[in-house]
Order: structure tokens, then sequence, then C-alpha cells
């Protein structure tokens, strides 16, 4: 039966409501100073990028607090400041931290060379977003150096280019693996790769039974023997070089 009377248990939760209003009120001035101290939104941007949304509009704007975020978490970049995303020096740091970070860049600077080279060399498939270069020679052929997995996405011209190819090849084996099925059974492309990196014999799949190709292969690397066809791995001369090397 109830005797009208607040019950302990009633009594403690309404104070505890009131203490926790009275504490949000009082911790709203040291939330703000929090948001806008560098070294506390910093070390949380270490931990989770996103932490940079609850900075100040000051820090999201400040450069040099923004280029240290973004070299810890290229993901702060994402809560920068409008400004920055179209700044240069940013962007090039949270890329070459994270290639992905050319998503949050400017409009304009998600086509400049600079900044893709450098997200493409850590993340091939972002050069699929910049149509404007994927037909540019001299940039695919810097962007295969760095990574073979571009060719993948370069113009259809230009995978189906034999010299451009030959160039991919002699820059990076693995861009073999991209060049097209025509392109992947010229010899001189094949041998190009193969003298560059032996491995890249695993994807000469109808040169593999070349013994001048595998010749070439086991030359620059004994272990390239094991892409070899059944037959040359059991030739003499092959077996020789692929020893000796």
């Amino acid at each position: 039966m109830s005797t009208g009377k607040p019950t302990r248990g009633t009594g403690v939760s309404e104070l505890g409501a009131a203490q926790t209003r009275e504490m949000s009120a009082r911790s709203s001035q040291v939330k703000d100073e929090l948001r806008a101290d560098k070294d506390v939104v910093l070390a949380a941007v270490k931990q989770d990028g996103w932490a940079l949304q609850y900075a100040s509009k000051e820090l999201q704007d400040d450069k040099d607090f923004v280029l240290a975020a973004v070299k810890k978490n290229r993901e702060a970049l994402i809560f920068a400041s409008r400004e920055l995303k179209g700044d240069k020096d940013v962007v090039l740091a949270a890329v070459k931290q994270d290639g992905w970070a050319l998503l949050s860049a400017s409009r304009e600077l998600k086509d400049d060379k600079d900044i893709v080279l450098a997200a493409v060399t850590q993340t091939a498939h972002l050069l699929s977003n910049a149509s404007n270069l994927q037909a540019d020679k001299d940039f695919v052929l810097a962007a295969v150096k760095k990574n073979g997995e571009a060719l993948q996405y370069a113009s259809k011209e230009l995978r189906v280019d034999r010299d451009f190819v030959l160039a991919a090849v002699k820059q990076n084996r693995q861009a073999l693996k991209f060049a097209r099925k025509e392109l992947r059974s010229d010899k001189d492309v094949v041998l190009a790769a193969v003298e560059k990196n032996g491995w890249a014999l695993r994807y000469a799949l109808e040169l593999r039974s070349d013994k001048d190709v595998v010749l070439a292969a086991v030359q620059q690397d004994g272990d390239a023997l094991r892409y070899a066809s059944k037959e040359l791995q059991k030739d003499e001369e092959v077996m020789l070089a692929a020893k000796n090397k």
C-alpha cells in the first residue's frame, strides 16, 4: 500500500537527475574549452579520425592543426573546413597517409596530377575516379611505376598500346597481370616483364613453355621456376640456371 511518501529509491533518482542537469550545465563551458584544445583533440583524432567533427570550427579551419590531424588519420579530412579540403598541402598529406582520403578532397584537387598520383600509389583503384588522367601516358606510366595495379584503370587505348604496355612492364612486373590477354602472350612484352622480375612469369600463361622466356625468368629469380611448364621444370639447362640464381 502506498504511503504517499517518496521511497528512498525515488528520492535518490530525483537527486541524481538534478545533479546530472547541474553537471551538464556546468560542463558546457568545459566541453567548449576541450573542443578548442589542440592537444586533446589531436589525441582523440589519433584514435579516431571522426573525432575532428567535434573540434571547434577554429580548429577545423586551422591549417597546421588539420595537417597534423590528417597525418594521424586520413578520415580527419572529412571534417576539415571547405577551404582546407581545397588546400594542396593538407590533401597531399592526407592521401600519402591513405589514398582514400582523395574522396574528401575538393573537386579541383581530385583532378590534380600530384594529388592523384600520391593517392594511386596507395590505392590503384582511385585512378578509376580520375577519368581525365586515364589516357595520359606520362601520368599512367608514373602511376604504374609506383603501383603496377594502376594499369587496369588506364584507358582502353593505353591497355592495347603495345609500346605503352612494354614500357609499363619494364617499370613494374605487376603491370603484366593487367595487360590485355594478347599482350600477355607477346614474347617481347613478357620478356621485358620477367627480366624486371622473374615472378612475372606467373601472368604469362601462354609462354610458360617458351624456353627463352623461362630462362630469362629463372635467371632473374630462381623461384620463378614454379611457374614454368612441367616440361621445362625438368629441363636441365633451366634447372641449372634456376639453381645458380
